[in-house]
């Protein structure tokens, strides 16, 4: 059975990768090892040695302490304080707030904006 430290370290580093837009494959490729292993990291079914949590860290350029954040109750930085870490896990949130970065200044300002407008909209 994982263990939910394991399991937090996974879906910190699939949250990384997913919000810099890179796949299994190309994680694995940058770090030197297959996809299948990026799985079963990602899902907390092995644990990921420190030497290669540091890999890891620099290929998705986070410091190491990232995928740590959120752990014993305390907010993960990237994470708005009203957000809920299980949004955090929720594909169609990730893809929104990848978006939403993607945007030039100008645009996302306005987007904000509309969202808070729909939002308040009873």
């Amino acid at each position: 059975m994982a263990h939910d430290v394991d399991v937090h370290v996974g879906k910190r580093i699939r949250h990384r990768r997913w919000m810099i837009g890179l796949t299994q494959q190309q994680l694995g490729e940058r770090v030197g090892i297959r996809f299948q292993q990026i799985q079963k990291y990602e899902t907390g079914a092995n644990r990921v040695s420190a030497s290669r949590l540091w890999l890891i860290a620099d290929a998705l350029d986070v410091p190491v302490s990232f995928f740590f954040e959120g752990l014993g109750g305390e907010p993960a930085q990237d994470a708005a304080p009203a957000v809920s870490v299980d949004l955090l896990s929720d594909r169609e949130a990730l893809e929104l707030i990848r978006s939403y970065y993607a945007l030039p200044d100008t645009q996302r300002r306005r987007f904000l904006d509309l969202a808070r407008a729909l939002a308040d909209a009873d």
